[in-house]
């Protein structure tokens, strides 16, 4: 329709609606003259007109009567009305609250998640933040709950089953889980960016507790190769399996807690950022002096340095590869390249002024443990230079939040003994037929110490100087400080 016509149509109905409301006014007049010429003129006229009063004023009376009565009730049609509020806690009859992280499978209708939230909220329950992961047939709802602590975790979850939740799961939070989603994936996403080691690291993070095993894709002996993955992955019930960028394959196990689909979406995202970067190490190199005033680097290696790792493999003597690998080394090059690859852990690196390399230190992720593992070339032994490796790998799982950290080493190795001692952690010993475990808590212990100042070069470790190096038995291996 053209403006045009437009404007006619409005004029013709402008015409019709004067022409209707001129109509009407003729009308009221002559109702209205009638009316008054039946009072005026009627027998009874006067008493019509004080009816007429009195009828008027008793209905304005009942209005008022009635919207004051209920003036506080809203329209039954109403639906904006705000939701009433529970009654304020005295301050001092407040109860201590606990943080749960909380996952239950709701069916996708509308109302299903408002049922759940009104339970919640019957038990003082204040839900802190929501994701929702859907499903094919409904909706898996993540809460982060702050509950008064007398309520068990039996009660929340009857609460949540009565409400229409299942599959529910339930463990205790912590403040770090008041970080929300996606700036949590930020920071994983910057700590995968900037080490190929913090991978498995921010996949544990992401998943919570989780199992991530790294399967090489050229096999060491004896143990099965690594499966053929497509590029999109593999998502099971309880398990995810990725391609990994730098060979082989990555596979995530939780049996506790069923995967969802945005949870491998996350996953993938991860992977493919780490495959795209390719393999990096930070580029950090601390300068250390021993006690006899020699230098030596202390930095990150990665597969790069293959070639000078299997030169001091040749340097060094049978029994030190042999403490080292607990026997024999068949095929030392394709153990160096599985230890060296940052998916499996962090290794540091030891050199001389010259650029050589003399010791290595794995920090091997094995679950929720973490194994560490020295190797010291034979003529640089018993000069701190273990001690040192030693702390700064404990330190780094301990910044990496493991909850434990262990050694194999033989019984006959007293060096490793009181490298570990020198700790200052709790230590626990298991021994079997001459192999000896040594585990600790490194929880509290910094990674990186204070720079080594010209006056205290002699302490390359604190508390472990010359008269600490003189105690470790001659001959003792790789694993000694």
């Amino acid at each position: 329709m053209t403006d045009a016509t437009s404007a006619k149509s409005a004029r013709r109905h402008h015409w019709r609606r004067d022409l209707v409301e001129l109509a009407a006014l003729f009308t009221a007049v002559s109702v209205a003259d009638a009316v008054a010429n039946t009072i005026v003129h009627g027998p009874s006229g006067p008493v019509l007109l004080c009816c007429s009063a009195v009828v008027l004023l008793a209905t304005a009376g009942f209005h008022t009567w009635w919207s004051r009565r209920h003036e506080h009730a809203p329209p039954p049609t109403d639906t904006g009305a705000a939701a009433p509020t529970a009654p304020a806690v005295p301050e001092g009859q407040r109860q201590e609250t606990a943080l749960w992280r909380m996952r239950t499978t709701v069916r996708d209708q509308p109302g299903s998640l408002a049922a759940l939230c009104t339970a919640l909220a019957g038990h003082r329950v204040d839900i802190l933040s929501l994701q929702t992961h859907p499903l094919s047939d409904g909706t898996v709802d993540e809460f982060l709950l702050r509950a008064p602590v007398p309520l068990p975790a039996a009660e929340l979850t009857r609460t949540v089953a009565a409400a229409g939740g299942s599959h529910t799961w339930l463990e205790r939070a912590d403040a770090h889980d008041l970080v929300d989603a996606p700036t949590r994936m930020l920071g994983l996403a910057t700590r995968t960016a900037l080490d190929s080691a913090e991978l498995p690291l921010a996949l544990r993070q992401l998943l919570g507790r989780c199992t991530i095993r790294s399967v090489p894709a050229a096999a060491l002996k004896g143990r099965p190769p690594a499966e053929q993955v497509p590029d999109a992955g593999i998502l099971e019930e309880h398990r995810m399996k990725f391609r990994d960028p730098s060979g082989g394959t990555v596979t995530i196990e939780r049996p506790h807690l069923p995967f969802t689909p945005t949870e491998f979406a996350r996953v993938r995202a991860l992977v493919e950022l780490d495959a795209r970067l390719g393999q990096r190490v930070p580029p950090r190199r601390d300068v250390l002096t021993l006690p006899e005033g020699n230098a030596i680097t202390v930095r990150r290696a990665d597969t790069s340095d293959l070639a000078a790792a299997r030169e001091m493999h040749d340097r060094c003597s049978a029994r030190t590869l042999a403490l080292r690998y607990q026997g024999p080394v068949a095929d030392a090059e394709r153990y160096l390249n599985h230890l060296l690859t940052p998916r499996f852990g962090r290794t540091l690196a030891v050199e001389t002024a010259s650029g050589r390399l003399v010791a290595l230190g794995h920090l091997l992720w094995d679950g929720e443990e973490t194994e560490v593992a020295l190797l010291v070339e034979d003529a640089w032994q018993r000069r701190g230079i273990g001690s040192e490796l030693l702390r700064r790998l404990v330190g780094m799982a301990a910044d990496a939040g493991c909850a434990s950290v262990y050694v194999i080493t033989q019984a006959s190795n007293t060096g490793m003994v009181a490298a570990m001692r020198s700790l200052g952690l709790p230590l626990d010993y298991q021994i079997e037929e001459g192999t000896l475990v040594i585990s600790a808590r490194p929880k509290g212990l910094p990674a990186r110490r204070e720079p080594v100042r010209p006056e205290a070069a002699a302490r390359v470790v604190p508390g472990a100087g010359p008269e600490a190096a003189a105690r470790v038995v001659p001959g003792a291996g790789p694993q000694v400080p």
